[in-house]
């Protein structure tokens, strides 16, 4: 595993250490000019979970993979958050926001994984 994939699975982790529901990676390594690596996209149900979820992550990572965000986006509504890790986007949304910009679907061709809810 490189670090880029060791990344994605601490933010993973992070994501559902706090509960993240419908948690997707998309691969955009073979997309012509993406600007990441890998996305990491999730919903939490309220804005106290989403601000929850992003705090989880910056925990997580900082730990497992010694790393934090060049920058995060949106903390203060709490709707949508997004966190810059270079080569991972992550992107923690309201399910509303979520299905209104359909991110994991923008690039039809990048494949993408669905991670197991756990209980």
């Amino acid at each position: 595993m490189n670090q880029t994939e060791a990344l994605v699975h601490s933010i993973i982790e992070g994501l559902q250490e706090k509960k993240g529901k419908h948690i997707v990676t998309v691969d955009l390594n073979q997309t012509s000019g993406a600007i990441c690596q890998y996305m990491v996209i999730c919903e939490g149900n309220t804005p106290t979970q989403v601000a929850a979820l992003s705090d989880s992550v910056w925990d997580v990572v900082r730990k497992k993979a010694n790393e934090k965000p060049l920058s995060i986006d949106g903390q203060h509504g709490a709707r949508w958050i997004g966190m810059d890790y270079g080569t991972v986007l992550v992107h923690i949304f309201m399910p509303e926001l979520r299905a209104f910009y359909n991110l994991e679907h923008l690039w039809a061709d990048a494949p993408v994984s669905v991670v197991p809810e756990i209980d």
